[in-house]
């Protein structure tokens, strides 16, 4: 069994009067998991970082361009038995301007804006929900003990 981290993982969220909302992106019927509701995940190209690999699937996939980002202390895993593999996923939180216009790629047949709690309802792995309250922590409660780094973009 080997293990590796070739994907990533990104949360877009916008401020609004009520806290923060979550973008999540339902895949297309053609897609891996169809009709699953998630983040923005995508695959580390050769010689990419892993922040970039965020960054450049956020703008394919949603048409947006992050304002402010970070590193989330949480990296997700999954098992494959075809391959035989774990496989590690960074987790990064991307701000976002909340009068954003999404263009869906085709990976998606649909997006929505929901808050923490929807966000969590409607995603279907448990590290991923775990994300969104880590995210949401750190961003709503300024005296949070939580820190995460910041990427210049």
């Amino acid at each position: 069994m080997n293990i590796i981290s070739n994907l990533v993982e990104a949360h877009i969220f916008r401020e609004t009067e009520n806290g923060i909302e979550f973008l999540l992106l339902k895949r297309a019927a053609d897609q891996i998991y169809p009709g699953v509701w998630q983040m923005v995940s995508g695959k580390i190209n050769d010689n990419e970082k892993a922040f970039e690999t965020s960054v450049r699937e956020i703008e394919e996939e949603t048409g947006l361009t992050p304002e402010k980002m970070w590193v989330a202390p949480k990296v997700n895993s999954f098992y494959s038995a075809v391959s035989d593999t774990i496989c590690l996923i960074p987790v990064f939180a991307a701000q976002v301007a909340k009068d954003s216009n999404v263009i869906i790629s085709a990976e998606h047949s649909e997006c929505t804006w929901v808050n923490p709690r929807e966000a969590k309802e409607l995603l279907a792995w448990d590290g991923q929900r775990r994300a969104i309250d880590l995210i949401e922590e750190y961003y709503l409660n300024e005296k949070s003990l939580l820190k995460f780094i910041k990427i210049d973009l």
